[in-house]
This record gives C-alpha cells, structure tokens and sequence, in this order.
C-alpha cells in the first residue's frame, strides 16, 4: 500500500514538474490533460502527507511518554491516544482512496420506480418512494424531472421514470437499485390485516451519446395519440413515442410532452441509459466472485429493503441495518443509510482487492 502511495506521489510530483514548464503554454491540449490529471491525485496525495505527519507526531509523543517530567509524560500520554485515532482515520481514507474509481460516479441518473407485488397499494408507494427521492434530491441540491409517468387513478404509478441531475447523484444513489417491501394496513382494509406489497427500483447512470452506440437503422419509431385523462391537446395529435431497438427489444415509450419531438428526446435518453445498463450488468457478470463490491450494479431480483410502517421500522437487508425512523426516511432523510451501505461496500472492494482491514497495517 505505502509502495503504490509513494509512486502516486513521485508521479503527482511529476506531473508538477511537467505543468510549471513554460513551453507548456504552447500545447493547451497537453497541458489541460495533465491539470485534470493532476487535479484528480491531489486529494490522494494531500491525505498521505497528512498521514506522515501525523504518524510522525506520533512517534514523537511516544518518545516523550518516557520524560521524567511528570506533566509532560502526561501530556504526551494524551496525545499519543488523540494520534493513534487519527492515523488509523487517515489509513483508512488512505485505502478507500486508492480503490478503483467508478466511472459513472460523477453522472445524473435515471431513476425508474415501478410497481410488483401488490396491485393498487403497491402502486401507492411507487408514489411515496418517489416522493422519498425527490425530497432526498431537493436535500441534495438536485434536480428533478419526470420523463414518464403511468398513473393509476388512487394518486399512484405503475411506473415512474425520472431524471436526476446535479453533482455526483450516482455515487449517492447507486445502492438503491432492488426490490423495496413495503409492510402495512391499506386505508381500503377493513380489518385491519398487515398487506405486503413490493416495487422494484432501477437507478440507470446517465447515457451520453459518446456512451451508447445505437445505429438508426436498428430503431422502428412509432407514433400514436397520447393516452390518459385527456384534456386540450394531450390525445388529440400524434404526439406519443414508442422506440423499439429491435436487436435487443428494448421499447420505451413517452407521452407526457405535447410535443413529439420532446417525446422522442426523453425516450431516446430512456433507452440510452437502458442499453448502457444492460452493458454495465454483461460486464460485471464476468466477475461474478468480485460483484458484490463492484459498483452500480446491484442485483435487482434480490429484496433489498422493507419499510414497516405498523411498527415504524425501515431494514436494509444486505447490511444488516434497522432503524426505527421510518416517518423521517419517508421525507427524504436518508443520509443514515445511504452512509451505512457506502461502507459497506467500500470495505467489501478493500477485501476484493486483497487489503487488510485498517487495524492490521503498519509501516516501520
């Protein structure tokens, strides 16, 4: 680990060396590569200096343990026990830092809810789990749009499929893909009987046109007029989209937008970040033994959550968590959890990369 870190830093130094030249200036190309790759080690390099420093401290307060002054064995004994936490901390940041990075971290996604199991109730918490993320986002910073929406007439969906933008939304909602249980008494049961319902969430990085190759003659685009409550000009012209990619039989459709073109727009965004997922899933599958600690590509057949409602509880599954916050996860707060599952699979990739666990690394 330390090897690899003084290599980053010869490297970043380099790379110093490389950008103060003057003739730089002449080679705008070069040089803006090497600051973006300059940029993207300086968090890595700042965190192993500060490491050494403190590991140094540390080995100077040991030494100071053993003065005969009374008051400054005592202060070093302080302090030695403030250090000894902080370079484990700073170990810790170190090994997470030099984990691969995954590429889609920095990009919007698209998020797409849908109902299972359940009929009408599990339609309802499509829209409460929307809801959920979409105050999660406006927590964030984000921004939120719809691209389609199936509406049931109860004020749920069978499907929802929205946009989310702003900075590094993947990396924050990229666990979140998976079956989400939902556990209570539905307003239309009489009885009072505890009904089980299911939704499934996809969440799908963000596809430019640079990522996804789709050759248009592979595409069989069809128009038709808008389905839903009516109203002016909503089922009155041919506005809807349907998109068939024929080789994989992807079909997306749009009909929000009045316009065709708009339908058109969102639906070819749709099917983008669809065929980039099917990519991302064929890639991971050849690593299967190494998949649970890759990213973005959480099984979606598996249950990964269960909001129980009679007693207030959300469990996450795959990491063993409950919390009794149910009415507070419900509006968005969800950093908890969110925090709990990127440790989680942080520590999963430190094991997949055959690092051991913090409290076993020294360097002399």
């Amino acid at each position: 680990m330390f090897r690899k870190l003084d290599s980053v830093e010869q490297h970043f130094l380099e790379l110093e060396s490389r950008l103060s030249d003057p003739e730089m200036a002449n080679r705008p190309a070069e040089f803006r590569k090497l600051s973006q790759e300059h940029a993207s080690l300086q968090e890595i390099v700042n965190e192993y200096r500060n490491y050494r420093k403190l590991r140094d401290e540390l080995v100077a307060n040991k030494e100071l343990v053993y003065e005969t002054d009374p008051e400054l064995s005592a202060m070093a004994k302080d302090e030695v026990k403030r250090l000894e936490v902080e370079v484990e901390a700073s170990k810790r940041n170190l090994q997470i830092l030099l984990l691969p990075k995954d590429p889609n971290d920095e990009k919007n996604i698209l998020l797409e809810i849908r109902a299972g199991a359940g009929g009408d109730e599990a339609a309802l918490f499509v829209a409460e789990l929307f809801r959920l993320y979409q105050r999660y986002g406006e927590r964030q910073g984000w921004r939120v749009e719809v691209l389609s929406a199936n509406a049931t007439g109860l004020g749920g969906f069978k499907e929802i499929i929205a946009e989310i933008t702003g900075q590094r939304v993947y990396s924050r909602l990229k666990w979140e893909g998976g079956v989400h249980r939902v556990q209570r008494v539905p307003e239309t049961e009489a009885q009072g009987r505890i009904h089980t319902s299911t939704v499934t969430v996809a969440v799908l990085p963000e596809a430019e046109e640079v990522d996804v190759t789709i050759n248009p003659v592979d595409l069989r685009i069809d128009v038709f007029r808008s389905g839903g409550a009516g109203g002016q000009g909503v089922n009155t012209t041919d506005s809807a989209v349907r998109i068939t990619h024929i080789p994989s039989g992807l079909v997306v459709v749009c009909q929000d937008e009045r316009s065709q073109h708009k339908n058109k727009d969102k639906a070819m965004k749709i099917l983008r970040s669809r065929l980039l997922d099917i990519e991302t899933e064929r890639a991971a599958k050849t690593h299967a033994d190494a998949r649970r600690s890759m990213v973005g590509t959480g099984d979606r057949s598996e249950r990964i959550r269960t909001y129980n409602f009679p007693q207030g509880r959300i469990t996450d599954h795959r990491i063993a968590v409950t919390l009794y916050q149910l009415p507070e996860v419900m509006e968005g707060k969800i950093d908890e959890l969110i925090g709990a599952l990127q440790a989680f699979y942080q520590m999963e990739a430190l094991k997949a990369q055959g690092l051991a666990p913090v409290n076993s690394i020294s360097q002399s």
